[in-house]
């Protein structure tokens, strides 16, 4: 059998949709092509300004019941916090006392919810490793009118077969099947959306626009506002942007295609290495990707039936072991793509500049410390913002020694007062006594 039908016999296997099997047969095809999966720094040019978010909610009128009855939001969750030392959802990871992330999440759709008097669907996205856990917390939200049954907020994220390098056929290890599989990327969204059948079942119910963000990042809040904006703007997509600082220069940035105008989203891993010093000019290369969109679906499914039921993301290839703990295991390749990408598949496309505060991921104890502390505000409605004693600009947190990595050490490092803090660093094990309260820059 040729690699693509033993890639394919395997997937219909397990159970994955067409929808799955056509998005993964398309990153195949795309390597075997030869065609560079780099994009050059000659190839792109900088963009240079784009729309204020801030002028654009303050000119617009917040979205009403009507207009809210058409949003889906969507959270991507399907990541596990193991590298704080969770071995569950990340979104359960507590970030104030009684609250994890996932409850902000509902406290928002709730909030939406209570001032148009109508329903916002809200879709998880879940994986294999995340679905049980979510599942179990939200049913102490049975009785708030989000769901009937709480399976109807989960969209369950697809899973990839690994590649052998030589040959391009999937993997076998019989005795350890789970690592014959890896996750897909982001980029999954569109073909979980519509393998899972729920892209037509948005559409059947008059839902005709997705905000979609991740899980861990706190700053992305669904606006009415905005979402008004979007629906008049008649845009088909668009990306939330945030000016790149040191800390991001390793993110994904927007572009231009010199060949046609086109935005692009360039990953480091498209990057040659000659040209990373050009990527990670944050003087060049402005904006970068939060992985905040909104999505018009009607759009989407147009699109989808037009090119064969995929969107044709770029590929990003991974070379790997199959199994990542033994550097002797076979090597692999890991496909995967990302969804911001799809910013270079819809005319019309575009993307916004938006406030810091609409970026406030999660990723390290540092971040999780700050979040515990006064510096950080969660009100009633999951709305989170900085104490007004920080002035708009967040005290800068590096828990540098090796015994805080893990989240449980937080709990024995203890929570000071930072709000009046400018940046916070500790080399060594410490703890803090209660009511302690810091100020200005500190280094211990």
């Amino acid at each position: 059998m040729r690699s693509d039908d033993l890639i394919r016999e395997k997937m219909q296997r397990e159970g994955l949709s067409e929808a799955a099997i056509r998005a993964m047969m398309h990153g195949v095809e795309e390597l075997r092509s030869g065609r560079k999966m780099t994009i050059g720094e000659e190839e792109i040019s900088p963009v240079p300004e784009l729309p204020n978010w801030e002028n654009l909610v303050t000119n617009t009128e917040a979205a009403d019941a009507g207009l809210l009855r058409q949003m889906v939001v969507i959270k991507l969750n399907g990541g596990l916090g193991t590298s704080m030392g969770l071995q569950k959802a990340k979104s359960l990871l507590s970030i104030k006392p009684g609250v994890n992330f996932l409850d902000l999440i509902v406290r928002q759709v709730l909030a939406l919810q209570r001032e148009a008097n109508c329903a916002v669907q809200l879709l998880l996205m879940n994986s294999f490793s995340t679905s049980a856990d979510t599942l179990h917390h939200l049913q102490r939200y049975a009785d708030t009118g989000l769901f009937n049954r709480v399976e109807d907020v989960e969209l369950m994220q697809n899973k990839v077969p690994k590649l052998l390098r030589d040959t391009l056929e999937p993997v076998t290890l019989p005795s350890h099947k789970e690592l014959e599989w890896c996750p897909p990327g982001h980029g999954d969204l569109y073909a979980a959306l519509a393998g899972s059948g729920w892209l037509e079942k948005l559409l059947q119910r008059g839902i005709r626009y997705a905000f979609v963000s991740n899980s861990d990042n706190l700053g992305a809040q669904p606006d009415g506002r905005f979402l008004r904006w979007f629906a008049q703007s008649d845009a088909p997509f668009v990306m939330e942007v945030t000016e790149r600082t040191e800390a991001d220069k390793k993110g994904g940035h927007l572009a231009l295609r010199k060949a046609d105008g086109q935005l692009i989203l360039r990953e480091v891993a498209q990057c040659a290495e000659q040209d990373i010093p050009s990527f990670q000019d944050i003087s060049r290369h402005r904006f970068f990707n939060t992985n905040n969109l909104w999505i018009r679906l009607d759009a989407l499914h147009d699109f989808m039936q037009q090119n064969d039921g995929v969107v044709p993301l770029p590929v990003i290839c991974n070379a790997k072991t199959a199994d990542p703990r033994d550097p002797q295991s076979t090597p692999v390749y890991q496909l995967e793509t990302a969804m911001g990408a799809a910013i270079q598949c819809f005319p019309g496309a575009q993307a916004v500049n938006v406030p810091r505060t609409r970026f406030f991921p999660v990723k390290t104890t540092s971040d999780m410390l700050l979040l515990r502390s006064d510096a950080v505000e969660i009100d009633h409605t999951g709305r989170m913002q900085l104490a007004p004693e920080c002035h708009g600009i967040a005290p800068v947190i590096r828990l540098n020694h090796p015994s805080f990595k893990m989240v449980d050490a937080l709990d024995a490092l203890g929570v000071p007062s930072l709000k009046h803090v400018r940046h916070l660093t500790i080399d060594v094990p410490w703890r803090f006594e209660p009511n302690t309260i810091l100020r200005g820059d500190v280094h211990i």
